[in-house]
């Protein structure tokens, strides 16, 4: 990471009360608790955008507002205008590949099928840092459905825990 940049730390997800808690929100789900409840969000460059600092970095917290297929067109924007260096970028997102709870941080890759993550490396490349949050897959559960109603269902009570303590456990430094 560049030290004299801020530090742009994306979580995807959908806008709108309908998607609020979602699993293919959790993204959404982690930038709030790290921004804390003090922070006012304001919309900017096709997002919301709070300012904020983890451990006396300076912090630019955001939750595209473009849709989970397109977040390529908030983050590239948003990295332009502050002039933030791809090695400063962090993107938080659900993987139904992971079992709920279990977390994983690589930089670079491919998108593992992942709609957000295919529009942020087709608008900004791929050499930034991913937080892989796990939602599970419906066949854990042996539910009959289709991933992509499973991905906009929400957590029940239990789950929903371990999501908050898998969030909790999130390092940037």
């Amino acid at each position: 990471m560049q030290e004299n940049k801020p530090i742009l730390i994306v979580g995807l997800g959908n806008p709108g009360p309908e998607y609020a808690k979602t699993r293919h929100n959790v993204g959404f789900m982690a930038v709030e608790a790290m921004a804390g409840d003090g922070v006012q969000w304001k919309k900017d460059k096709n997002a919301l955008v709070a300012n904020g600092e983890i451990d006396g970095k300076r912090v630019i917290f955001v939750k595209p507002q473009t849709y989970m297929n397109n977040s390529g067109n908030a983050v590239g924007p948003l990295m332009a205008f502050y002039k933030i260096p791809l090695e400063n970028v962090i993107v938080i997102h659900d993987d139904m590949d992971l079992k709920i709870g279990d977390m994983r941080q690589k930089i670079g890759g491919g998108s593992g099928g992942h709609n957000g993550i295919k529009s942020i490396d087709s608008a900004v490349g791929n050499g930034y840092r991913r937080v892989r949050i796990g939602i599970g897959h419906p066949r854990d559960f042996e539910l009959p459905m289709d991933p992509a109603d499973w991905v906009l269902g929400r957590f029940g009570a239990v789950q929903m825990e371990i999501i908050k303590n898998t969030i909790d456990q999130i390092k940037i430094f």
